[in-house]
């Protein structure tokens, strides 16, 4: 996922990941209590694979109906954090355009909330489909926003340095599901 040099620490494994998504399921479910309609929404790339993973445990475990299961492009930093862009970019798919949202409950999926960009893109454009509510739900949080957005159900809490990358390994674009700390070497250093 990234070749950036330092060192790789992994901070959860798949067995532990299991558990954490078990809460988040449970957390996200109790979120739609007596609500309309539900859709969840996974943010390309790897919240699309998190998304589906949360929809099977809120469907085979809490017996939530079968949502509503969409995908939305948007980006602004790499892998490594570098940033692509200068705003975030938002792709609408075609089949998007004439989506019908009015009185749904949406479930936005992430993996990582680091500035809060992305998903501020991501709600900005859902909410001019009129939904009921929207509530974020993200893997790993780095607990460090710079707008005035929160998830409301994270999995993880990482309070790291600043320059340290949070990676979320989710199959298929990995082979394991984890979440792995990359410590950067200082420049002009390779570990």
């Amino acid at each position: 996922m990234n070749d950036v040099p330092g060192s790789r620490t992994c901070l959860y494994d798949s067995a532990s990941l299991g558990a954490v998504m078990d809460r988040m399921a449970q957390q996200a479910t109790g979120l739609l209590h007596g609500s309309g309609p539900v859709a969840v929404v996974g943010v390309l790339r790897r919240g699309a694979p998190l998304a589906d993973r949360l929809t099977q445990r809120m469907v085979q475990r809490h017996g939530l109906a079968p949502p509503l299961r969409l995908d939305l492009s948007v980006k602004r930093y790499a892998d490594d954090l570098t940033l692509l862009f200068p705003d975030t970019q938002f792709a609408e798919a075609p089949h998007h355009a004439a989506l019908d949202l009015r009185d749904h409950t949406l479930l936005v999926v992430d993996d990582v909330l680091y500035t809060g960009h992305s998903a501020l893109k991501v709600v900005d454009w859902l909410t001019r489909k009129r939904p009921a509510a929207v509530h974020l739900v993200v893997l790993a949080d780095r607990c460090v926003t710079t707008l005035p957005l929160r998830a409301d159900v994270v999995g993880l809490r990482l309070e790291v340095a600043p320059t340290d990358i949070v990676e979320c390994h989710v199959p298929p674009y990995e082979p394991d599901f984890s979440v792995q700390l990359l410590r950067p070497a200082p420049a002009g250093r390779a570990t």
